[in-house]
């Protein structure tokens, strides 16, 4: 490769963000609700990152869980957010809409990049679920996005590589292919080497206990599953670290 691969590390809360920096990430996705994809998070919790962190922060833009078609309602918020969020000076958002037939909503596109100017706009993976990846990115460059974050339409990066390398060779400079989809240090080399991207998106996540001694066994936030109330996702820089190291093997 001619180019240093870039990382973006995608993180949940502010704890997320300053683990990412401090295991070299080059940029931060900021998120809410990993569990359901993410979430953007309050504004209290972007202006706590962007005082902690000085890699660059794109917050995601997604008011809910569930599919990329969104009521009237919900996309005024967005747009209000993503004006906010200018406001607040973060590097970037990250948004996705579609259309009722899974392409891309370019009017409802163009409007959050309009209303998030001079940010930086990259479209989530909304695009993965599109019902054709080429003509969706077509639709991606007109609106103007600067990147795209995609596996390739498949669960991991490394079973999308064949059409993650033809995204690559169609986008010839004209928007960035971000691949994602399970990246770790066992596999990241090999879509690195294979894809011919330039920047590659993970979320280095690990299960830690609770800090509470006591512990409710009656009742749960959500589910069924009332051991998860005392277990934390949280980010681990020394994961992120072993994993950028791997792919500046490949």
């Amino acid at each position: 490769m001619s180019k240093a691969p870039l990382f973006e590390i995608c993180v949940e809360g502010v704890d997320g963000a300053v683990a990412a920096q401090e295991g070299g990430g080059d940029r931060i996705e900021l998120c809410a609700s990993l569990l359901e994809g993410g979430l953007t998070p309050s504004f209290g919790t972007i202006r706590a990152a962007l005082k902690l962190c000085w890699k660059p922060i794109h917050v995601i833009l997604r008011p809910r869980g569930g599919d990329f078609l969104y009521s009237d309602a919900e996309f005024a918020s967005m747009l209000d957010d993503a004006r906010e969020i200018a406001r607040m000076n973060a590097a970037g958002i990250v948004i996705g809409c579609l259309t009722e037939d899974g392409r891309i909503d370019e009017a409802r596109m163009k409007a959050l990049i309009a209303a998030a100017q001079p940010l930086s706009v990259t479209c989530h993976r909304a695009f993965d679920m599109t019902r054709d990846p080429e003509e969706a990115l077509e639709a991606l460059i007109r609106c103007g996005i600067h990147r795209v974050l995609t596996s390739g339409q498949k669960s991991t990066a490394v079973e999308a590589i064949p059409l993650l390398k033809k995204l690559n060779q169609q986008a010839a400079g004209r928007i960035i292919i971000m691949a994602c989809g399970e990246l770790a240090p066992d596999n990241v080399a090999q879509v690195v080497r294979e894809t011919g991207g330039t920047e590659f998106h993970f979320a280095a996540l690990k299960p830690i206990p609770s800090g509470m001694h006591y512990r409710n066994p009656s009742v749960g936030m959500g589910g069924t599953e009332l051991d998860r109330e005392y277990t934390n996702t949280v980010t681990d820089p020394d994961l992120v670290r072993a994993t950028i190291a791997a792919a500046h093997g490949a």
